[in-house]
């Protein structure tokens, strides 16, 4: 079973589960601020759940790819949305600074 780290907690998933959901099962919350409350629960249109992802998940699907796109975030920022994310192995997470977590 892959193992999702984040904030000094180690979570372990079924291969292919979803992160934001992982994290929010765990009690951990991929959102700053007042983004959790005002977050598009996994819609992926908000861009409040942007993390950044070393390991193994999936591929960026288009709709993710193109939120990216839209301030605050940009594609150079080498950053994930976790409600897009599928964990595929261990993983490590780190969320940024700023109402978004653009800052890593």
């Amino acid at each position: 079973m892959p193992t999702v780290s984040y904030k000094g907690e180690e979570i372990e998933c079924e291969k292919g589960a979803n992160l934001r959901d992982v994290l929010k099962e765990a009690g951990l919350s991929v959102y700053n601020g007042k983004m959790e409350q005002l977050n598009c629960r996994g819609a992926g249109s908000c861009g409040s759940c942007a993390v950044q992802v070393d390991g193994e998940v999936s591929e960026p699907s288009k709709k993710e790819r193109a939120r990216l796109w839209f301030p605050p975030h940009h594609p150079s920022h080498d950053v994930r949305l976790a409600c897009q994310t599928k964990v595929e192995g261990d993983v490590e997470v780190t969320k940024g600074r700023g109402l978004f977590g653009q800052h890593i």
